[in-house]
């Protein structure tokens, strides 16, 4: 082993270890170690409960859908800020990092009131909202669509919580993949032209491989960030046991009620499943990156 140019390897690895113990490890293994204080049987009981189910199942499906959709538009806007010159460019690349700054709790009471059935967007799909008037008047669409009316409830439902989610995750996706967008090499594109690739080709088969690696690791950013979300998602959701009850929210209502070993069982369901999921997502960006490069 050659000693390295920087000295100071063992201490600072000794640092790591020991912040890294106290910030990380240490409570997770007091989270485990308070939930082995329930007995088997209701550590069991608890984690089949249909209600410990369906927040369960609600946090990560409502998680996995936000960080999909996150994916898709943080691509597109992280390639629209770096490849094109535009007026206001800047004012755009700032408004990416708004969710970072702004208090979740805020966040939460503007995306309800922006999305009740008297906001501005929510009213748009209600039975006599502005949408439905406007498809009402246009007599010449053809099969009977002019009499299709919208009647979509999105604040406090599931559909909230993905809004919810989407808001505090973008940023993740944007500013991992935007590094990547602006060291990529333009002669690649300019090869791959000169060679016969068409524009589709180019972009399936050069630029998205290279961005493969990052694109997962913003997906996993974007997922871990909206599993443990709660401040802006307790606004929005409703809060409906078997509906929209989110597993963090699950967690205080035991903490409410002192059962402080039932919070910790749930917590550590939780810790399994999304320490199991994001195992999976960096086996796959590993595979990646052996695949198409580490960029």
């Amino acid at each position: 082993m050659r000693p390295s140019v920087i000295p100071g390897f063992g201490l600072s690895l000794g640092y790591t270890l020991t912040w890294l113990s106290l910030i990380v490890l240490i409570p997770i293994i007091g989270l485990f170690l308070k939930a082995a204080q329930v007995p088997l049987d209701e550590i069991v009981k608890i984690a089949t409960a249909a209600r410990t189910w369906h927040a369960l199942e609600v946090s990560f499906g409502s998680s996995l859908i936000a960080a999909l959709v996150n994916v898709v538009f943080g691509v597109l806007i992280a390639w629209v800020l770096v490849r094109y010159k535009f007026p206001g460019k800047r004012l755009l690349d700032a408004i990416v990092d708004l969710p970072f700054a702004l208090p979740t709790a805020v966040a939460g009471i503007a995306l309800s009131a922006l999305y009740a059935k008297k906001g501005w967007v929510g009213s748009l799909f209600t039975p006599g909202g502005p949408l439905n008037e406007w498809i009402a008047a246009q007599t010449w669409l053809p099969f009977g669509l002019s009499s299709f009316q919208f009647d979509w409830k999105i604040a406090y439902t599931p559909s909230g919580i993905v809004i919810a989610l989407i808001f505090i995750g973008l940023p993740f996706v944007v500013r991992t993949v935007q590094p990547v967008l602006e060291e990529f090499e333009a002669e690649l594109e300019e090869a791959a032209a000169t060679l016969g690739a068409n524009r589709l080709q180019t972009i399936t088969q050069v630029i998205l491989p290279r961005l493969t690696p990052a694109i997962l690791t913003g997906f996993a950013l974007a997922f871990a960030r909206a599993v443990g979300e709660y401040g802006s998602v307790i606004f929005i959701a409703g809060n409906i046991p078997g509906v929209s009850e989110i597993a963090p929210l699950l967690i205080v209502i035991k903490l409410e009620e002192f059962d402080q070993a039932g919070a910790a069982v749930i917590a550590g369901i939780m810790l399994l499943i999304a320490f199991a999921m994001l195992l999976v997502i960096n086996l796959i960006q590993a595979w990646a990156r052996r695949r198409f490069g580490d960029v």
